[in-house]
């Protein structure tokens, strides 16, 4: 079959890659065209556009780039008609994806969707529109199942593919990873200050304000694959902060602690057990906005997974230099630790075990066949 996937962002790139190799399993005829990134490319598909070009966070920044997100809505459309895919599968990005779906739908393509948009976060009203638009979901956190279910929406929980993505990393020891990357013996304290320009610039400074206070540790930058490091040495102003591109679960493999921007970094970090302290800066606007639409109690996937504060979260104007530091010293040592290593045990037995890619990729060829 000829599959076309829409991925939006650097971990929505992961995640594809993985369930395309997984439907090369199911389906040896399998061919792809993609909007994703390089692992994708790499599974043999033919990249139209690359997450690189794609990534807008907030509400002002979206509204200052409308005029491109609709051209790339335009440009989708006549491509996917001209490719004639038996199936298209959307993965996350979701304020781009849902509008190519409804379209699609409309146009009699059958459509998937894996890693389904946070509507149990904000607009829980959009349930109405995917309904009628996506033939079959696949979701990958334990209560969406239950979440869909009030709206009377069967979808598949096939457990989350971050637990494919670290079982199948190839390991590397603590010893040649310092190594490798000039690394002294100190305990490392891992930087994720996010993927996008908005939010590194956002949060990175304030990260880095704490290095003379803790010289018995060294920070290490977590560079993101969609930046350069000519963007991010502007931030650094003092020794013993290192920076390593494209290689965050070999660091958060050898890390004592973290400081994490929220978002998928946040459950990664828990599932290489690594203690965290979660961070979130936006735009006042934007954060003023989201206050008023988003009914969670938590940011972190951490938390909202286990409906409990397990990893604090330090939001907006409690992102601080003092607040941030006060957080890290009881991550560092004592029961605060502790307690938060036994939650990240709790937490990968609730995601599901291994194979999420190859069940959604069983279900989507039955479904699409």
């Amino acid at each position: 079959m000829k599959y076309y996937i829409i991925a939006g962002e650097a971990s929505g790139d992961l995640h594809a890659s993985n369930l395309m190799k997984a439907l090369k399993q199911e389906d040896a005829q399998a061919e792809f065209r993609c909007w994703g990134g390089d692992l994708m490319k790499a599974q043999g598909a033919t990249l139209v556009k690359h997450y690189k070009e794609l990534s807008f966070m907030g509400f002002i920044e979206i509204i200052m780039n409308l005029g491109t997100i609709l051209g790339n809505v335009k440009f989708c459309k006549n491509d996917i008609a001209e490719y004639k895919p038996d199936a298209l599968i959307f993965i996350d990005y979701s304020g781009f994806n849902l509008r190519i779906a409804k379209w699609a739908r409309a146009e009699g393509y059958k459509t998937n969707y894996y890693i389904s948009p946070q509507v149990w976060a904000s607009r829980a009203k959009r349930v109405v529109d995917i309904k009628r638009d996506i033939d079959t979901m696949c979701v990958i956190l334990p209560f969406e199942k239950a979440f869909y279910k009030k709206y009377d929406y069967e979808v598949n929980f096939v457990g989350h593919p971050l637990i494919d993505a670290i079982s199948q990393r190839k390991e590397i020891t603590e010893l040649e990873f310092r190594k490798t990357h000039q690394l002294n013996d100190k305990p490392i304290i891992a930087l994720l200050p996010g993927s996008r320009k908005q939010e590194i610039t956002k949060m990175l400074s304030v990260m880095l304000s704490l290095v003379d206070e803790y010289k018995e540790y060294q920070f290490v930058i977590a560079g993101a694959p969609s930046q350069d490091y000519d963007f991010y040495k502007s931030f650094i102003h003092t020794d013993n902060v290192s920076f390593i591109n494209n290689k965050t679960y070999d660091l958060l493999s050898v890390s004592h602690a973290a400081l994490v921007a929220s978002g998928t970094a946040t459950l990664e970090t828990a599932l290489f057990k690594v203690p965290q302290v979660v961070c979130y800066k936006g735009s006042n606007i934007s954060y003023q906005i989201a206050k008023r639409i988003i009914t969670l109690k938590f940011i972190s996937l951490v938390n909202l997974i286990m409906d409990k504060e397990v990893v604090k979260e330090l939001i907006q104007n409690d992102f601080q230099k003092k607040n941030l530091k006060v957080e890290l010293d009881k991550i560092l040592a004592g029961a605060t630790r502790d307690s938060l290593l036994k939650n990240y045990d709790d937490l990968e037995q609730d995601l599901g075990g291994i194979g999420a890619s190859k069940k959604a990729a069983a279900i989507f060829y039955a479904a699409n066949k």
